[in-house]
């Protein structure tokens, strides 16, 4: 059986319609009305052991509420899960100590105490045995360079730091199963590298299953080996992600600004198959180009070579923009990315 099951798993919730004003609270009162919401339409999901899953989508598309069925957090409407043999939210106790789980704004740490003591409480919490909780501590201080801040409280802290004093505390009771809610959100690069660093050397060395919900493309293109698209609470892509890759996220974008106007390379790159340019202005113009037909060097030297380039910067697709290419080109995939 897979770690991670789930059957026909649906969830919906009432949302109350209120007219405005002190008159719509009253009529309200007296005649209440609702609506239906669906978060999440009946799907099924496997996950096998060890594996690294990106569970995507735009924002409202159901997934956070499905991370939080799966941890026990929520009940589902109907469906069944399993999450290593367990119904999470049946048994809550038993699954909360099998599972880690990171949230992008929220923290598991005591406000007001140092991250240590955190630390100290929740070894207590989870019963975890003296040399592993120091076995485990030593690696993560090191791994994600607490040692400067393990001292301070969590209020102290700047995001990049609690984010990752969050995902020690989460990983402190070795769960084989993690699951990770915007991790990276509003960090810079090199603490996302630490993170993504870190997550991945918990997977190798511990087989720990990651399922990650993000909305950075680097987080996905670093960690996951499979992606799984979500909108209006229904899957609509799940298989591996260098074939959603491949398929509808080809184009990379690089951004210039150049000393004078190059008004023979704009009709040159005009013409050019697999490039689009579009000028923002004589000096400032963007080229976007197909990832497999040409690398981000055949770009910028073809524009050096038509004269001075003061400033330049690269986007790759985000996963918005990938959802979106799925969207306009009118695929229709299964469960399997068939």
């Amino acid at each position: 059986m897979s770690i991670i099951e789930a059957r026909g798993l649906s969830k919906s919730f009432l949302q109350a319609v209120k007219e405005p004003g002190l008159k719509g609270a009253l009529k309200h009162l007296l005649v209440p009305r609702n609506i239906t919401k669906i978060a999440v339409q009946p799907l099924d999901l496997s996950i096998e052991a060890g594996e690294t899953v990106a569970y995507v989508g735009p924002n409202g598309a159901g997934k956070s509420t499905t991370i939080k069925m799966l941890s026990g957090i929520l009940m589902p409407s109907a469906g069944s899960i399993s999450v290593n043999g367990i119904n999470p939210y049946k048994k809550r106790m038993e699954n909360a100590a099998q599972i880690g789980a990171v949230f992008g704004q929220r923290t598991q740490l005591w406000w007001d105490i140092p991250i240590v003591e955190s630390f100290s409480l929740l070894k207590d919490i989870y019963q975890i045995p003296e040399p592993v909780y120091r076995t485990n501590l030593d690696q993560f201080i090191e791994l994600l360079g607490m040692s400067e801040f393990i001292h301070l409280s969590a209020r102290k802290l700047s995001l990049g730091q609690r984010m990752r004093a969050d995902l020690a505390a989460a990983l402190l009771h070795n769960p084989p199963i993690v699951y990770l809610d915007e991790p990276t959100i509003g960090l810079d690069v090199s603490v996302k590298q630490k993170i993504r660093e870190f997550i991945k050397k918990i997977n190798q060395e511990q087989h720990t299953t990651v399922m990650l919900t993000t909305h950075d493309l680097g987080d996905i293109e670093d960690l996951c080996k499979r992606l799984i698209i979500i909108d209006h609470g229904s899957i609509i892509y799940d298989g591996s992600l260098s074939e959603v890759k491949s398929r509808f996220a080809k184009s990379r974008v690089i951004f210039f600004q150049v000393g004078s106007p190059m008004p023979e390379l704009y009709e040159q790159l005009a013409q050019t198959d697999g490039m689009k340019l579009e000028l923002q202005s004589e000096q400032e113009f963007s080229v976007s180009f197909d990832r497999y037909e040409y690398t981000a060097s055949d770009v910028v030297s073809r524009v050096m070579r038509h004269g001075e380039v003061i400033d330049f910067r690269m986007e790759d697709a985000n996963i918005e923009q990938v959802i979106k290419a799925v969207y306009d080109g009118n695929l229709v995939l299964n469960q399997s990315g068939q």
